[in-house]
């Protein structure tokens, strides 16, 4: 008698996404609160998934779960599904001429509280049937898997799979409390950012500069560490367009050129000819025009 052949196996891509998920956040717990389902429905959907596949899919240690071969064939898949699906949603999105929808845009949350927010109002009283959807990170979302349609950042060196403009140079320097008398900058206290502001553009500016034992803080974005000299923790590098807005700080320096940025305005080539992008991108970069300025240092 011949053994009978197993029939295929059906799987949808929820089920996909979730192994992916577990892979991802290195177990059960994690992926769940991810997905925003309980830790013993994971725990029933995973023994599922490998029951009807017959196959292991991770090996559960008590440093986590690690993939099986199965369970990397499946995460592999679940990638090039996720990329087809981002694909064609780009896609759809970018034969839309209208200005309307839904539009995602990311940005610093120092550039969105001192800057975006007139700009913003003006561009909803215009634009009244696109919806706005603000997503304040000072990490660089992925435009590829459409986590945002439009990315303001601070960068010397955008990403070249991304296409945009540039809005204007980002000058920064030392600031310090308006009504303090400073004398040596390098015996004072200092606030600093953290490595994940402008990705550590500024490691080396503070290592020639401040002893260690003078940093008094380390903070990881702009807005807190505007805030922190302005307490008067201590002195610290600040995007000039923010330092010179605080009436309570002056500038203790000029602008230094070793940690100056531009300020860009991304989007996916595939999103570019849509029409609420384009309308934003449009709104924002005839907003900045008259700023340069000020964002210059000058």
């Amino acid at each position: 008698m011949q053994p009978r052949k197993k029939a295929g196996v059906l799987l949808d891509w929820d089920e996909f996404r979730f192994v992916k998920a577990v892979a991802e956040r290195g177990g059960l717990t994690a992926a769940a609160a991810q997905l925003g389902i309980n830790h013993s429905t994971a725990f029933r959907r995973l023994g599922s998934i490998e029951a009807r596949l017959d196959a292991r899919l991770f090996e559960r240690l008590r440093t986590g779960y690690v993939p099986t071969p199965a369970g990397l064939a499946m995460i592999e898949a679940a990638a090039r599904i996720e990329t087809d699906v981002a694909q064609f949603s780009r896609t759809i999105a970018g034969q839309e001429q209208a200005p309307s929808g839904e539009l995602r845009v990311t940005a610093p949350v120092n550039v969105a509280t001192g800057l975006l927010m007139p700009i913003l109002a003006t561009f909803c009283a215009r634009y009244p049937q696109i919806r706005l959807d603000l997503i304040l990170a000072e990490a660089a979302l992925n435009l590829s898997r459409r986590d945002a349609d439009v990315a303001i950042r601070a960068s010397r060196n955008p990403s070249e799979t991304l296409v945009g403009r540039r809005l204007t140079g980002l000058a920064w320097a030392v600031y310090g409390q308006a009504d303090r008398v400073y004398g040596d900058l390098a015996a004072e206290d200092w606030v600093v950012p953290g490595s994940a502001v402008a990705g550590s553009l500024f490691t080396p500016f503070i290592e020639a500069r401040v002893p260690a034992e003078q940093v008094r803080l380390r903070i990881n974005t702009v807005t807190g560490l505007t805030a922190a000299v302005a307490a008067g923790i201590g002195i610290g590098p600040l995007p000039c367009f923010e330092g010179d807005a605080e009436r309570g700080l002056r500038r203790l320096s000029g602008p230094h050129p070793e940690i100056a940025a531009d300020l860009w305005m991304l989007t996916h080539p595939d999103l570019r000819h849509a029409g609420r992008v384009r309308a934003f991108m449009d709104h924002l970069a005839e907003a900045i025009l008259p700023l340069r300025a000020r964002f210059e240092g000058r």
